[in-house]
C-alpha cells in the first residue's frame, strides 16, 4: 500500500513537473508589427531554442488597451511595437516591467533605450524629406526647420497630425528648441502645405512624384519597400529622391521599433533570451531587408536599397523624450489647426 501511494506520488509530481516544463518553454509575444514583419524571426527563435512562441497581432493602442483590461491574468510575456511614442505609452500605463541585467540593456545604443530600462529599440527608422527632382535642386534643403520659410508655400505634403510619426518628430523639435520655438514653426509649417494632410507616407511618395507637391516628409522605409515593390511602385518612387535633413546640425529624426518585457510576463527568462535573438547580427540584419529599417546594432551591412541612400547622422536625443513631450507635441499641432 505505501509502494503503491508512493508511486501515485511519483506519478503525480513528474506529471506537474512536466506541465512546469512545457510552460516555461511557451512564449507569448503581442506584436503591432504585422505578422509578417515579425514571425518568420520568431520562427527561426521556436526552432533554434525548442521553444512554443504564440503569436497575437494588431494596432498598437488596441494591444494596450487589451494589456491594460487583462491585468495580472494576461498571457503576454512581450510587447513589439513601432515608435518610442507608443512604447513610452505603454510604461507609463504600468504595462511593463524593468530589465534590470546589464548585458540585456546595452544590446541597444543609449539613446534608443528607455532610461529606466522598460523598452529597447529593435530597429531603426529615420523620418527624413523626399522631394521632386525636376522642380527642386537638393542644394535648396537643409532641415525640418528649413521647411518653415514661406519659400516653400503650397509645396509640401505630409501626413495628419493624428500620425504618432509626425507626433515624435513635433516632440524632438521641442525637445531641441522648447515649446514657443516650436508652436512658431508649427504655425509657419503648415501654411506651407499644398493640400489638406491625407493618406499614409506612400500616398505622399505619390503625390510628390505626380507634381501634386514638390516635397514631403516620410519614414524612409517606405519609400525601400517601394522601390522593391511592383513595377508600379518602382516606377512612382523612382521619381523622388531622397535628402537627409539636420546634417550640419543635430542629424536627422530617427525613431525605433522595440520591444519590452511585460508587468505580469510568467516567462521573464524566455523574454530575455528572445530579446537577445533579436539583437543578434543575423535578426538585424533580417530586419534591413524585410523591412527596410536600419540595424541599430554596429557590424551589420543594411540592405542594398539603405545603403544606396549612403550614410547619415541621425539625431542623438534619446527616444524616451518622445513620448515624454507627445502630449505637448499634440497640443502644439492643434494649435496650429494642423489637422
Amino acid at each position: 500500500m505505501k509502494l503503491h501511494i508512493k508511486s501515485i506520488l511519483y506519478i503525480t509530481l513528474c506529471y506537474i513537473f512536466a506541465q512546469l516544463a512545457s510552460a516555461q518553454g511557451e512564449l507569448n509575444v503581442y506584436s503591432a508589427r504585422k505578422e509578417a514583419y515579425i514571425k518568420p524571426l520568431l520562427d527561426q527563435f521556436s526552432e533554434k531554442y525548442d521553444t512554443q512562441v504564440n503569436l497575437v497581432t494588431s494596432k498598437a493602442d488596441a494591444l494596450i488597451q487589451r494589456l491594460n483590461n487583462e491585468g495580472k491574468n494576461t498571457p503576454a510575456d512581450i510587447f513589439i511595437t513601432t515608435d518610442a511614442g507608443r512604447l513610452h505609452r505603454a510604461k507609463e500605463a504600468d504595462l511593463l516591467q524593468a530589465i534590470t541585467d546589464v548585458s540585456i540593456l546595452q544590446l541597444a545604443p543609449e539613446q534608443y533605450r528607455d532610461p529606466d530600462g522598460y523598452w529597447l529599440g529593435l530597429s531603426q527608422r529615420v523620418r527624413a524629406i523626399i522631394f521632386n527632382p525636376e522642380r527642386i535642386n537638393s542644394s535648396e534643403l537643409s532641415s525640418y526647420e528649413n521647411l518653415a520659410d514661406p519659400v516653400w508655400k503650397g509645396k509640401i505634403c505630409i501626413r495628419s497630425s493624428n500620425n504618432i510619426y509626425n507626433q515624435s518628430l513635433v516632440a524632438s523639435l521641442i525637445a531641441h528648441h522648447g515649446v514657443e520655438a516650436t508652436q512658431n514653426w508649427a504655425n509657419d509649417f503648415i501654411a506651407n502645405f499644398a493640400r489638406k494632410p491625407q493618406g499614409g507616407d506612400r500616398d505622399q511618395v505619390t503625390a510628390v512624384a505626380a507634381g501634386q507637391c514638390d516635397i514631403a516628409i516620410i519614414n524612409t522605409y517606405y519609400l525601400g519597400k517601394m522601390l522593391a515593390g511592383s513595377d508600379i511602385e518602382k516606377t512612382v518612387a523612382a521619381k523622388v529622391q531622397l535628402f537627409w535633413p539636420n546634417q550640419s546640425g543635430r542629424g536627422a529624426h530617427a525613431n525605433i521599433s522595440g520591444i519590452g518585457i511585460t508587468k505580469h510576463a510568467r516567462h521573464p527568462q524566455l523574454a530575455k533570451q528572445l530579446i537577445e535573438f533579436l539583437f543578434t547580427k543575423d535578426a538585424q540584419a533580417w530586419y534591413s531587408d524585410i523591412n527596410l529599417e536600419y540595424p541599430v546594432i554596429e557590424g551589420v551591412k543594411p540592405n542594398e536599397i539603405l545603403e544606396n541612400w549612403g550614410p547619415f547622422k541621425a539625431d542623438a536625443l534619446n527616444l524616451s523624450r518622445l513620448g515624454e513631450l507627445n502630449s505637448t507635441a499634440v497640443k502644439v499641432m492643434d494649435k496650429a489647426n494642423w489637422r
